[in-house]
């Protein structure tokens, strides 16, 4: 099981993020870590930090929370033993896990011409009454 990919996990695309997300209860918990697919719902009561660590993270990518716990290398072994597939990225999110540049600067700055512009309408307006 370790190495064949299973169910809708192992396929490309929104479809398998979908099938991932809905795999966030109890019963079922899968997660994504660096783009391989976990079903760690056998795990769920073992976990060192509770289970419901797991359940928070699990129907999503646990990348940068796995990371950020800084994981033992046996506990990266254990990856090996929940592996159902791999998911391709979304070819909406940018590689660098960074927001594009139209969202992070471009949107704010025509927000705040907008209500600068609004602005200096309403007090030219309200001297001119």
């Amino acid at each position: 099981r370790a190495e064949e990919p299973r169910g809708a996990a192992g396929a490309a695309g929104t479809g398998a993020r979908l099938e991932v997300a809905r795999r966030n209860s109890g019963r079922e918990a899968w997660l994504v870590i660096h783009g391989r697919v976990y079903d760690v719902t056998r795990f769920l009561a073992e976990h060192p930090g509770g289970e419901e660590v797991l359940l928070e993270q699990a129907g999503r990518d646990a990348t940068e929370s796995f990371e950020d716990v800084g994981h033992s290398v046996d506990a990266r072994e254990m990856l090996k033993d929940y592996y159902i597939g791999e998911i391709h990225p979304d070819p909406n999110v940018t590689s660098s896990g960074q927001t594009s540049f139209w969202s992070t600067w471009l949107i704010p700055i025509f927000g705040a011409l907008v209500l600068g512009l609004m602005y200096r309408y309403y007090m030219l307006d309200g001297k001119s009454s």
